[in-house]
């Protein structure tokens, strides 16, 4: 039974688990919108969240000056964060980009959309999970697919 138990399994052991969410997180962090399976993605939102708030809390703290004497970086908050996040540039995207743009933000900086569509192979329900406030800048730039060529 699953009586209060908060943690989605998607059926996976608990190491990839933490490696499916952290891979899942750095990419929708660089591209702002990813699609994957309505569980994923509903596993990945608050994992996302609590990442965002420590960002987000980490430039109140550098702009508000309430940091030890001598730093200048909350340097304990981003190192927490990079232990999921290994990406140097998605690391600098969150701290340098989406933290500061959601300052004023408390709460709900992701958003999931199902899709309706069910991958083809396996029938896995689709949605879509996106950064907030990046939402109408997506829309309004214009979609580029890339093209495979089978060789």
């Amino acid at each position: 039974m699953r009586h209060r138990d908060k943690v989605k399994k998607l059926k996976r052991t608990r190491s990839h688990r933490k490696a499916l969410l952290c891979h899942l997180a750095t990419a929708l962090i660089l591209h702002k919108r990813i699609v994957t399976t309505e569980a994923k993605a509903k596993a990945l939102r608050p994992f996302v969240e609590r990442l965002i708030t420590r960002a987000r809390k980490a430039v109140l703290r550098e702009r508000s000056g309430q940091l030890p004497a001598g730093w200048s970086v909350d340097l304990h908050q981003r190192r927490f964060v990079g232990r999921f996040i290994r990406d140097t540039k998605a690391l600098q995207e969150l701290f340098g980009t989406i933290a500061p743009k959601v300052l004023e933000r408390p709460g709900g900086y992701t958003r999931v959309v199902k899709l309706g569509l069910y991958r083809r192979g396996d029938g896995a329900r689709m949605a879509m999970i996106e950064l907030v406030d990046w939402a109408a800048l997506a829309e309004t730039a214009p979609h580029q697919t890339e093209t495979v060529t089978a060789s």
